[in-house]
């Protein structure tokens, strides 16, 4: 009974005072983001940070799970959630959807909204066209969401998987692809960035080579949007499914699947409903279905949440305002001196990601020499870094991702607390 009085006599305290709980007491959320465009160097990107509720007890160092987002996103949910549930009128996304295309510079009518990347690659998986023998390139450094939906249509279809483990430069993982390639190559399915070490795969060399080939290409974007600046028309892949709630910074339940327009006919829907469709008749003998949308709403069905799209577009204006190659640049910056922290520990650790700087944009893993992963994990988490374990592709190690509400500083003091985790 005392320790039960005890607890709740701490659980009233932290109610008043929740930082003393590990949450962040409330702030104003901002409406508009104002941004000085005159700073330059770690003054422009501190006010940056400003605009996140994100706790300063601890360091997030873990955008490639999860990307916060800022002030005005969970303004403009909040807005359209107290809209909604004063007037009964819930609106439409198609606002929200042409944003996202315009950010994504495609035409609407290539665009379907999703919840997660992992929604677009099973749209892609089961809709493309396979026969049994039928051969499919993927990696060995997959994501789960695009690893299961492939064997899942291998297990059930009989389609052949070739995965191959990633190279350390671009060229030598193009050389790869093509060597696997064969008369029965259909499709290469590959992230364009990996979950494990971050690479990134040389996507618009590989889809013009595919194409080249009638083989068609179905890119695993979950760290595309928002990380680089990206542009799917220019790209050149087939089919493309992302998320918004990682470097787009928008909230999670929300993504999206790129279907180039020539494409559109080559991608069986299966999943279908209001929006699908071109018409529809019960009481025709018999009963019928007349078509499908003549545009990538055909995948994507049903209500749709505009309150979660708001959030989209906040985010979309957000890193508008900012420059989607401004933020690309400082992503790139903060991963080159995360890799560079990491060098010194040579004898302690081996990196992971490659250092041709064109394969390597928003996260460094690496791999200690002396005790496991999982101990350095939970050593850098008690020291007060929220970081990723990896085990996928058997990479067993520590992987490190930065965004624009980082700073070096923060990077200088997880290569501080190294040595210790380290052991």
């Amino acid at each position: 009974m005392k320790n039960r009085r005890d607890f709740l006599k701490k659980f009233s305290v932290g109610l008043a005072a929740p930082g003393l709980f590990g949450f962040a007491p409330h702030r104003t959320i901002q409406k508009n983001l104002q941004i000085d465009h005159t700073l330059q160097g770690e003054p422009f990107w501190d006010q940056i940070r400003g605009s996140f509720p994100l706790s300063k007890d601890r360091i997030y160092l873990n955008n490639g799970t999860f990307g916060p987002a800022p002030f005005p996103v969970q303004r403009a949910m909040e807005e359209s959630l107290l809209q909604i549930n004063t007037t009964g009128e819930y609106g439409s996304t198609q606002p929200e959807r042409e944003k996202l295309a315009a950010f994504l510079g495609i035409k609407t009518e290539e665009l379907s909204l999703t919840h997660n990347t992992t929604e677009g690659i099973n749209i892609m998986a089961w809709g493309i066209a396979l026969n049994p023998g039928d051969e499919v390139i993927l990696t060995t450094h997959d994501h789960v969401g695009n690893a299961l939906p492939w064997l899942n249509r291998a297990k059930l279809h009989g389609i052949v998987l070739k995965p191959f483990t990633p190279a350390s430069t671009q060229a030598e993982n193009l050389d790869r692809i093509k060597s696997l390639v064969s008369p029965k190559t259909k499709v290469i399915a590959i992230p364009h960035v990996t979950c494990t070490t971050g690479l990134v795969f040389p996507v618009k060399d590989i889809a013009e080579y595919a194409r080249n080939q009638g083989i068609l290409t179905a890119i695993d974007g979950a760290h595309g949007a928002g990380c680089l600046d990206l542009n799917l028309d220019a790209l050149g892949c087939d089919f493309y499914a992302g998320c918004c709630h990682k470097w787009l910074l928008g909230p999670s339940g929300t993504g999206f699947l790129y279907v180039r327009e020539a494409m559109l006919d080559r991608l069986q829907p299966f999943h279908v409903g209001g929006g699908s469709d071109s018409g529809w008749d019960l009481f025709s003998n018999p009963p019928v279905m007349l078509g499908y949308a003549a545009s990538a709403h055909r995948f994507d069905y049903g209500t749709q949440s505009t309150t979660l799209m708001k959030g989209v577009s906040a985010a979309i204006a957000f890193h508008d305002e900012i420059g989607t190659g401004k933020v690309e640049s400082r992503i790139r910056e903060l991963n080159h001196y995360l890799y560079e922290g990491l060098s010194q520990f040579k004898n302690q650790l081996e990196i992971l990601s490659p250092k041709e700087d064109a394969s390597r944009i928003c996260m460094v893993s690496f791999r200690p020499k002396a005790i496991s992963f999982q101990e350095v994990g939970t050593n850098l988490a008690k020291s007060g870094f929220r970081i990723r374990q990896v085990p996928e592709g058997q990479v067993d190690a520590i992987r490190i991702s930065t965004h624009i509400y980082n700073s070096k500083h923060e990077i200088d003091l997880l290569v501080e607390a190294l040595p210790n985790a380290l052991g």
